[in-house]
């Protein structure tokens, strides 16, 4: 089992203790910004069931009817915590509207907090794994989730704070008030998670930084050739896709174009993680004068 799935599963069960910590938080109060945080977390459980789903199926080879793997699994799982984040934003404001109408005295509103706060700590801590381990493995579903999480973090701080200012100055309207201001920023934050998760579906060129990587070792490695062009990258989970066209002299063999090719793939592979590359070789009268110029 990789190490992704593991975090994926790992997710789910994390989930589901936050979620019964935060439910028993808002059984002993009745607050509205407590319940509005558990909502939330009811989210956070979906959310990871489907990443695990997403991170499983991505890791599945390619086949006959997909050729190029099913790594795009991942993003469509990104789009959909991305969605269910909106949506319990969505939750949230209204049952803060209603809070606002008719606010309520809190019971045992210090112990809710106090539960509430390890609550917040676990999922600190995990959003933390989720988002630092993601990244490294390349993960858009664990770095979604990750994110997700950090949006639960930000939510508990700002319903410990509002439920707080409701204790000491006896303002109650304050504990739907500060509900309804957290949800606000878990809408924002689902709707980042969407547009980035989109861009991947969209086959959105990979970062700058990595295509002047790309460029770098193209320039350096294919000795032999002349010049590389229309290059196209794009990503799709742990894997990104590289092809160009290399143009070599027209009296390079085709056993020397393989040569360069091949010592060409396997810097690439080197420097970047997952890539799949594919190279066009074309003779010198094919030549752009406006791609990558190769070093000698």
């Amino acid at each position: 089992m990789s190490t992704t799935i593991r975090l994926a599963i790992g997710s789910v069960f994390v989930g589901a203790l936050v979620l019964g910590i935060k439910m028993l938080a808002w059984w002993l109060t009745g607050s509205v910004a407590l319940f509005s945080d558990a909502l939330e977390s009811t989210v956070n459980v979906a959310t990871a069931i489907a990443a695990l789903i997403a991170i499983r199926i991505a890791a599945r080879p390619a086949d006959a009817s997909h050729p190029y793997g099913h790594h795009k699994a991942e993003f469509f799982s990104a789009v959909l915590e991305g969605v269910m984040i909106i949506v319990a934003a969505l939750l949230i404001l209204r049952e803060a509207y209603h809070g606002f109408l008719n606010p309520v005295a809190l019971e045992l509103p210090i112990e809710g907090l106090l539960i509430n706060g390890v609550a917040t700590a676990i999922n600190a801590i995990w959003a933390w794994v989720l988002i630092n381990r993601g990244r490294s493995a390349r993960s858009p579903a664990l770095v979604a989730d990750g994110r997700h999480l950090f949006t639960d973090v930000v939510t508990s701080a700002g319903v410990a704070l509002g439920v707080l200012l409701a204790i000491i100055t006896g303002w109650w309207v304050l504990d739907p008030l500060m509900a309804a201001l957290v949800a606000l920023n878990i809408l924002w934050s689902g709707s980042k998670v969407v547009r980035e998760s989109l861009s991947g579906l969209m086959d959105e060129a990979v970062p700058q930084e990595t295509l002047d990587t790309v460029r770098d070792v193209i320039s350096t490695e294919a000795g032999g050739a002349v010049e590389a062009h229309d290059l196209r990258t794009r990503h799709a989970g742990q894997v990104t896709f590289i092809d160009f066209h290399l143009v070599v002299p027209g009296e390079t063999t085709v056993f020397d174009a393989h040569e360069i090719c091949d010592r060409v793939e396997a810097a690439l592979r080197k420097a970047i993680e997952g890539a799949r590359i594919t190279i066009h070789v074309e003779p010198e009268h094919k030549q752009k004068h406006t791609g990558i110029v190769v070093l000698d």
